[in-house]
């Protein structure tokens, strides 16, 4: 109940926002009619249609997607008839009086009376509808939360029902702006006199949001604008209700038999090996390690994994990379072949795509290593970096529990360079993502930045997980605190992308990380991670970074 609450709240919150602009000119213009045949009715298919659409966007992929752009259209085109009946009385009259016909056909065989109702009903609910496939509301960190808890874990109820609830909170403040709409415009109509000066002006209205949205300013400039209007009381909401960021560190759990673990059925692909079950690897210590390629946190734990790997399959150690993708070119075999190659990963990793087995785990983090005995029994896990002298002892302790003899020395520290070397340990910026779905501390404007808070200069479009450049060239700044910076990054066409950062104005010089040059030159040519800072000493400053080709895209920030 608390979720269901915090979600409606969130979507009421949206009245905030200049995201709500395109739509508004769609609901100002039922204003002045009866609340029951017209408000509620709209409101009512506005809600419906966003979290109907909005679940499938999260749970059913780019089918769902690419279906809604077409009832994007569809929708556009009926709104423009719309604002086109109100501008034009004439054009409205020729149109509408076939259907007020077809109308009253129907509802006198339904009841004896007039038409009236029935038609106000079904018209404003077929407007709500419509709005609902247009609405594309600023996604702040309550909506963000529940989309992506969708697209890991699934179809389910509660999925929907928050989904709706937002909605419901959305509509709810769009109908008290109604309520004060229409006042105003029942003031209007006395100074005016003539109501068809009133409905021309909102016709007029409705034709400007629908150009608005045609020209995906209600994704792109709006999405901007507001990606932090809200954020701070969102994130109040969540952290009252239990919801906010918990350090997976602290979730670590005990070593000891937490009963059968469960089937990792469900893979998607197999790369590096055969398709196995835990049924086909009883006898042998199996460990589990959640990650996707594009994780900082992730790849810094690759050298462990692969020195205990290295030391320990002889002896019964058996360890899968079970790859669930967080962003959606982490999906494609290909790009997780290369990054496996690239990495020096030696053991089999297992593509799960749908998040089968991440829900069968109830996991919620990456990384997470889930330790299982040679009995199938599940015994250990843990999230997140660090604690490498404690989970190799576990896994010396179930070998020699399994009848394992003269294990080589522990691997103790390992040797690592790169996005691969260990964490500084410092203070530093938190990850912070370019999409709208989970951005934060997003500022407009070229002046000075407050520490972790980054901008976008040039032409860029902000959707859910990413920033796109859709101009010639465009920069990214970010004032960052710690020793690394990393940014994932994609073209999104078929050349590289050439870009060239600076930190405090400067080359970085030393301070370049390994996908840079000392000059700062780099390259996008795979969707990965890029290591573009790795200073001497961790300190910070503001890091600019210059795309010289369009198509960048950039998804997300991480330091160390």
């Amino acid at each position: 109940m608390t979720l269901i609450l915090i979600a409606y709240l969130g979507g009421v919150l949206t009245i905030l926002s200049p995201c709500i602009l395109p739509v508004l000119p769609f609901v100002f213009a039922r204003a002045g009619r009866p609340f029951l045949t017209s408000t509620l009715p709209m409101m009512a298919g506005l809600a419906l249609m966003f979290a109907g659409v909005a679940t499938l966007a999260a749970i059913g992929g780019a089918w769902a997607v690419q279906a809604n752009q077409w009832g994007r259209w569809i929708a556009i085109v009926l709104l423009a008839a719309f604002g086109l009946m109100m501008l034009f009385p004439a054009f409205g009259d020729r149109v509408m009086t076939p259907l007020q016909s077809l109308g009253a056909r129907l509802s006198e065989r339904v009841r004896p009376g007039g038409s009236e109702g029935l038609n106000e009903v079904g018209g404003s609910l077929i407007l709500g509808l419509a709005t609902g496939l247009l609405w594309a509301p600023c996604a702040g960190p309550i909506l963000g939360l529940i989309l992506t808890g969708a697209a890991l874990n699934g179809a389910s109820a509660s999925t929907s029902l928050l989904l709706l609830a937002y909605a419901l909170g959305a509509a709810t403040s769009m109908a008290l702006a109604l309520l004060v709409g229409g006042r105003v415009l029942k003031a209007m109509k006395g100074y005016l006199k003539h109501e068809r000066v009133v409905r021309r002006v909102l016709g007029a209205l409705v034709l400007v949001g629908v150009a608005a949205i045609a020209l995906g300013l209600d994704r792109g400039v709006l999405a901007q604008v507001s990606a932090a209007s809200t954020e701070r009381i969102e994130q109040g909401l969540l952290g009252t209700g239990g919801m906010g960021h918990t350090e997976p560190e602290a979730e670590a759990n005990d070593f000891r038999d937490y009963g059968v673990a469960p089937p990792i059925d469900g893979v998607t692909e197999w790369l590096q090996g055969e398709p196995t079950t835990l049924e086909d690897l009883r006898g042998k210590v199996v460990l589990i390690d959640f990650w996707t390629y594009s994780c900082i946190n992730c790849i810094r734990t690759l050298p462990h994994l692969i020195e205990w790997d290295r030391l320990y399959r002889e002896h019964g150690l058996v360890v899968i990379g079970m790859h669930a993708p967080e962003f959606a070119f982490e999906r494609d075999p290909n790009n997780v072949r290369r990054a496996v190659e690239d990495l020096g990963i030696p053991y089999p990793v297992a593509l799960d795509n749908e998040f089968n087995v991440w829900r069968a785990y109830q996991n919620r983090f990456w990384p997470a290593h889930y330790f299982i005995d040679a009995n199938g029994h599940l015994r250990h896990v843990r999230f997140g970096e660090g604690d490498y002298e404690r989970s190799e002892a576990i896994i010396r302790t179930l070998l020699m529990e399994a009848g394992a003899t003269n294990l080589p020395p522990p691997a103790g520290g390992t040797e690592a360079e790169g996005a691969m070397a260990p964490d500084s340990g410092a203070d530093r910026s938190p990850e912070t993502y370019l999409g709208t779905d989970r951005g934060m501390n997003f500022v407009t404007g070229s002046g000075p930045l407050q520490p972790d808070h980054w901008a976008l200069d040039g032409a860029w479009t902000r959707e859910g997980q990413r920033a796109v450049l859709t101009g010639p060239s465009g920069t990214v700044r970010y004032q960052f605190r710690g020793r690394d910076v990393h940014l994932v990054l994609a073209s999104t066409t078929d050349r590289p992308v050439r870009f060239r950062i600076t930190i405090n104005g400067q080359p970085p010089g030393d301070a370049a990380g390994t996908d840079v040059s000392p000059s700062g030159d780099g390259v996008i040519r795979d969707q990965r991670l890029y290591q573009l800072v790795r200073l001497p000493n961790p300190g910070g400053g503001e890091l600019r970074i210059e795309f010289l080709d369009p198509g960048a895209a950039a998804y997300a920030f991480t330091f160390g």
